[in-house]
């Protein structure tokens, strides 16, 4: 399987940058099998990171290495600092959407969460939003277990796995400052 595209750093998944180098391999420190690396990843964005929402937090960030410096994020976001310290780990990572309701009734968005390519596994999908009463994301391969289930006619499970990240969520998480700005314009995409 190609996975070049999935270890390279860009401008949004900027494992380069030497802060989120020294995180990636702090976290990774003592480990050797792949799946130990990405669930000491994940857990790092899931549990350390907030949730931009759940906290009420500015600024908006965008770029992996911005999201570690803030210690906040959207869902999105926080997929693009765990790819970045996937990808410094060399473990292939990429980016996944899920279309959702907020409250069980459109309108519609999306929600980001990542792919990890794990050797014993093959692809495999984790979720680093925050947990939170009613959401418990875990990493627990083969097992997915996710921050939210599809349960509402129009959600869906986008099956892309793409290296990087979609423009529509590029261009909210830019074009808007604060936490209440993005809440109101939370990107979609047309489906179905």
């Amino acid at each position: 399987m190609e996975t070049t595209q999935y270890l390279a750093s860009s401008e949004y998944i900027d494992w380069k940058d030497e802060n989120v180098l020294a995180k990636a391999k702090s976290l990774a420190e003592g480990l050797s099998d792949d799946a130990d690396i990405a669930k000491a990843c994940f857990e790092f964005v899931r549990d350390q990171v907030n949730h931009s929402l759940d906290y009420k937090q500015n600024p908006i960030t965008c770029k992996a290495s911005d999201v570690l410096k803030e210690s906040t994020g959207y869902c999105y976001a926080k997929s693009h600092l765990l790819a970045a310290l996937l990808r410094a780990n060399n473990i292939p990572a990429g980016l996944c959407y899920q279309r959702l309701t907020i409250t069980d009734v459109p309108p519609f968005c999306l929600h980001g969460l990542n792919a990890v390519y794990l050797k014993q596994h093959g692809w495999y999908r984790i979720d680093a939003r925050g947990n939170k009463p009613g959401v418990a994301a875990e990493f627990c391969p083969p097992l997915e277990k996710l921050a939210f289930p599809i349960l509402t006619t129009g959600e869906a499970n986008l099956a892309d796995i793409g290296a990087e990240p979609l423009s529509v969520v590029t261009e909210t998480l830019t074009g808007w400052t604060t936490y209440q700005e993005i809440l109101g314009n939370l990107p979609d995409i047309e489906w179905g």
